[in-house]
């Protein structure tokens, strides 16, 4: 039976990961700082669909996390044949207002322990030839998005990251993909700390997490590196950047997201 490891696999997307990969016959390693909530999801699955799961408690935002993942999946004499790249954050408001240490949190686990957990799996991966690595970036990955800087910064890094491996691993019959889901019914407006009179979005364009993961898990079997989730505005909204002067698109982020305080 093949092995997914699901970072974040507490709530949200990489919940609905977990629950799909386990309906699909697939053990899992499950990967948050939440204990609690692991040990329930695991033995959830495990009694639903008659798979294995291992958790691994680990706080992601530490620098040495993907080696002591890495350890602990060695440990436990299993083999990684699917990776989803989930564990992420959001920070909101202006970039010199915000804490240091979140700004830099946000670039260790959305970005660095990324990057460290495939540089772990990826070459056994390339020695079996074959597997899968499954990054989850976010549609504010393909423009600059002032009051959101470092959040879009960091998923146009796995974004560019991720469509490079997928070139480079093709030759080793290894699936890389990322996944740019707009607005979800998750934690993330909450946990990004959104102002409570920001954080309503029309239920037209709030997509549900098992339907991102449906997304991905359909395109599979495809060709394209990227997946846009969430329907056609979504896809519109990444393609503003074709159409519309950089400056004049930038300015028409900064005036939708500004904060509600903000004089400038």
């Amino acid at each position: 039976m093949p092995t997914a490891l699901i970072t974040g696999a507490s709530s949200g997307i990489g919940y609905a990961f977990a629950q799909a990969l386990a309906r699909r016959g697939m053990n899992l390693i499950l990967v948050s700082r939440s204990e609690d909530k692991l040990t329930a999801l695991a033995q959830t699955v495990m009694d639903q669909w008659n798979i294995d799961a291992q958790v691994i408690i680990q706080d992601l935002t530490e620098p040495d996390a993907a080696i002591k993942v890495a350890d602990a999946v060695s440990a436990k004499g299993l083999t990684v044949d699917m990776l989803v790249n989930n564990a992420g954050f959001g920070d909101y408001g202006a970039f010199s207002d915000r804490p240091r240490q979140r700004h830099l949190d946000m670039i260790q686990l959305n970005i660095a322990a990324l990057v460290d957990l495939t540089y772990q799996f990826l070459p056994g991966m390339q020695q079996r030839r074959s597997g899968t690595i499954i990054n989850i970036a976010s549609i504010a990955g393909f423009q600059s998005m002032p009051y959101l800087s470092v959040y879009a910064a960091t998923k146009a890094f796995v974004l560019s990251f991720t469509e490079a491996l997928w070139a480079e691993n093709k030759p080793y019959n290894i699936r890389v993909m990322v996944s740019c889901p707009g607005p979800t019914e998750t934690s993330f407006f909450k946990e990004a700390q959104f102002p409570e009179s920001m954080r309503s979005v029309s239920p037209r364009q709030v997509a549900q997490p098992e339907t991102i993961v449906q997304d991905v898990l359909d395109e599979l079997e495809s060709e394209t590196p990227t997946i846009v989730s969430g329907g056609f505005v979504n896809n519109i909204v990444v393609n503003l950047s074709r159409f519309l002067p950089r400056p004049t698109l930038v300015n028409v982020i900064a005036d939708q997201f500004r904060p509600p305080t903000s004089s400038q």
